[in-house]
Formats: C-alpha cells, sequence, structure tokens
C-alpha cells in the first residue's frame, strides 16, 4: 500500500513540472512576437530583407530632353515675338530674359521650359528662318533606371514602415515603444526625401529645358559712340588703380628704402672727407 501511494506522488509531481514547463516555453513564444525587429543598415541594402522587396512594375521610359542654341538675327525684337509665339502655342513658359550689350553686338539669352511631349515641335518651330545656328546642342538623357530604382526603393520603405506601426501595436514595453517610434521616424525622413528626389525627377522629364541666344551685330560707327565713354572711364579707373598699386608697393618695401637711404647718407660723406684731405 505504501509502495501504491509512493508512486502516485512522483507521478503527480512529475505531471506538475511538465504543465510549468510548457507554460514557461509559452511565455517565451509570447514575448519572442514583441521582440523588435533588427535595425537596417544605412546603406539601404534591398538583400537586407527579402520580405520588404516589391517587384519592379512596368514603367515607360523616362526621358529628360535639353537644348542649347545660338544664332545671329537682323532684328532682335521680331525674333523675340516669334519665339513668343512659338513659347505659348506648345505650352511652354519663360523662365529668364537678358539683354546685354558689348563693344560690337547687343545680344538676348531666354530659358523656357516646355512641356517635353512638345519639345520637338517647338525646336523645329524656332529653327525656322535661322540660316546658320552657331551653336545648336540637343540632348536626351534616360533616367527610366534611376526612376524604377527610386520607386522601388520608396515602395519598401513605405512597406517597412507599415511593418513597424504593426509591431507598435503590439509593443508593451515603453522602451520597446520609444525604440520603435525613433525606427519610423528615420524611416519617415527617408521616405520624404525619397518623394522629393521622385518629384524632381519627374518634373525634369515632364518639361524640358531650352536656352536661347540670338544677337545683332551693330554697325561700326553706332559701335564706337556705344562704346567711347565706357573705354575712357575703364582708362581712368586703371589709372588710378595702377598709381595706387604703385604707392602701395614703395609703402612695403619701406624698411629698405630708409637702409639705403643711410648708406648712401655715410658714402657720400666719405667721399667729401676723401676729397677734403686731398
Amino acid at each position: 500500500m505504501r509502495y501504491i501511494f509512493f508512486l502516485s506522488v512522483i507521478f503527480c509531481v512529475l505531471l506538475g513540472c511538465s504543465k510549468a514547463e510548457s507554460e514557461s516555453s509559452d511565455e517565451v513564444l509570447a514575448i519572442s512576437t514583441v521582440k523588435l525587429p533588427p535595425k537596417l543598415n544605412k546603406s539601404e541594402s534591398v538583400s537586407a530583407d527579402k520580405n520588404l522587396e516589391v517587384p519592379s512594375p512596368k514603367i515607360e521610359q523616362k526621358i529628360i530632353k535639353e537644348a542649347s542654341l545660338r544664332f545671329e538675327t537682323n532684328d532682335l525684337e521680331e525674333t523675340f515675338s516669334k519665339i513668343k509665339i512659338a513659347v505659348a502655342a506648345n505650352h511652354g513658359n519663360i523662365l529668364i530674359d537678358s539683354e546685354e550689350k558689348d563693344y560690337n553686338s547687343v545680344f538676348r539669352n531666354l530659358t523656357i521650359k516646355v512641356p517635353s511631349q512638345n519639345f520637338d515641335n517647338f525646336i523645329n518651330t524656332i529653327s525656322k528662318g535661322v540660316s546658320y545656328f552657331e551653336r545648336k546642342d540637343i540632348s536626351a538623357e534616360d533616367v527610366t533606371e534611376e526612376y524604377i530604382d527610386l520607386t522601388t526603393r520608396l515602395k519598401n520603405k513605405r512597406k517597412l514602415e507599415e511593418r513597424y506601426l504593426q509591431i507598435l501595436q503590439k509593443a508593451n514595453k515603453i522602451s520597446e515603444i520609444l525604440e520603435i517610434e525613433k525606427q519610423i521616424s528615420i524611416i519617415r525622413e527617408e521616405i520624404e526625401a525619397k518623394e522629393g528626389q521622385l518629384k524632381y525627377l519627374e518634373s525634369r522629364v515632364s518639361e524640358s529645358t531650352v536656352k536661347i541666344e540670338f544677337y545683332k551685330n551693330l554697325p561700326e560707327q553706332e559701335a564706337v559712340q556705344l562704346s567711347y565713354g565706357s573705354k575712357i572711364w575703364t582708362a581712368i579707373k586703371s589709372g588710378f588703380f595702377s598709381l595706387s598699386s604703385f604707392f602701395i608697393s614703395i609703402i612695403s618695401i619701406w624698411p629698405f628704402i630708409i637702409i639705403f637711404c643711410v648708406l648712401a647718407y655715410f658714402i657720400r660723406k666719405r667721399l667729401k672727407r676723401k676729397k677734403q684731405q686731398s
């Protein structure tokens, strides 16, 4: 009878221990679900978390078009009027308009933005009537790969932010909450930076930049009248600066001048003594 009682006691103890181990393992499992994910490396390696990778969507080709033109004209105002008409017809805008003169010519510089789909038509329109271009540079830069890379990285960051927000809802400890909020703030700054880069790239793709410089040569008499006064004023300023530089250079070597004067004085005095003795 004692033997049966002893066996039953041992059985109850073993059963209680196994139940305690089961409960402790459940607690460990519950805590592990609340643990923070590992911090991301600042190098933004896409392979850091394969679960966050987003398949790159099919995006149409992204091209940045730019042009720089320079040519001579007989009438600045007439040429400018034609360019303004072409800008309005192609839904563009003149961003910069400056006019300058030199000794033998007067010229005008324009910086224009036109929608990329109207770029070729705009260039063809303003090229009509121009017999010769001193400069006609047209470039097209393919930025499709850069656009896809920015888009993919932005989607990955947004998906990572969603994961952190889900973990934040399950966190109980203050230290965990603070750490998660810190990571969310860092990710949010990176998302905003990538959004800015993407908007800038899209604006360059959607609108093309055209720089135009056209000039008119002045007659010889008009050029002389135009620049005679400025030549005299330039000569006066140049002479004044030269005189100032001369005095400054003299002042900078004043110790040598004093030494030279003292030596000359003693040498002269000695020569006078020799003449008197002879």
